[in-house]
This record gives C-alpha cells, structure tokens and sequence, in this order.
C-alpha cells in the first residue's frame, strides 16, 4: 500500500514541475523555493500542539490547491507560485513518507512512524488496541 501512496505523491510532485514549467518563473525558482513550507515546523519552537497545527496548515494540499485557484482565477503569478510551491512540497514529503502530524510527537504522522524515531510506550499499547478492534 505504501508503494501505490508514494507512486501518487511521485505523479503528483511530476505534474507540479510540469504545471511550474508553464509559469513565467526562472527554472530556478522551483527548487530555490521548494522547501520554504517547511518553515512551518517553527510552531514546534513554542509546543507540539501548536508544531502539529502550523506544520499541518503549511502541508495541507486542499490549502494549497486554494491558494493556487485563487492566483489564477485573480491573475495573480506570485499567488500561483506559492500555492504551487505548497502542493509540490507536501507531494515531495509524502513521497519521502513524510506525513501530516500528530499532537504527540513530531515523528508520529498520519503515515506512522518516522525512521528512526522510537515509538514512545503509549504508542505500542494504541497500536495493540488498534489492532484488536480491527479484528473483530
């Protein structure tokens, strides 16, 4: 299931380039402004609650998509640019299997677990029960 998720984010994040190539932009600007979104993890500095809220506003692709309908029905190019910018971004860390996140903690994501991160206790234990109501 995972492979089908990141072939989509993958067709996605093509058809991101591809509408950009259309735009009045210098190729640079692409990967110049790519990973600004990412910006959105300053919310982290004051809580995780807050971290999860402003990370998943700035990842949220339906925000995105808004942000560039509305540059385009405004014939705004900056405004496309940004809501273009927004959807390629959170294509590219879904397809690297980041995902939008939980108020628990940063690695926890609507994909599971980030690499690398242990799983606190409390997560098992959800799992667990998750798994048992699955079953039945």
């Amino acid at each position: 299931m995972k492979n089908w998720l990141r072939s989509e984010e993958v067709i996605q994040f093509l058809i991101s380039i591809l509408v950009f190539s259309q735009m009045d932009f210098a190729w640079w600007v692409f990967p110049g402004v790519l990973l600004v979104p990412d910006l959105s993890m300053l919310g982290y500095a004051v809580s995780t609650r807050i971290g999860a809220f402003t990370y998943n506003l700035g990842h949220h692709k339906g925000l995105a998509l808004a942000i560039l309908t509305l540059g385009w029905y405004g014939q705004q190019p900056n405004v496309e640019l940004a809501g273009l910018i927004l959807f390629a971004h959170s294509c590219m860390d879904r397809m690297l299997g980041y995902g939008l996140k939980y108020t628990d903690d940063f690695k926890h994501t609507h994909l599971g677990w980030l690499p690398g991160g242990a799983k606190p206790d409390h997560a098992n234990r959800d799992s667990a029960k998750q798994e048992l109501r699955s079953d039945e």
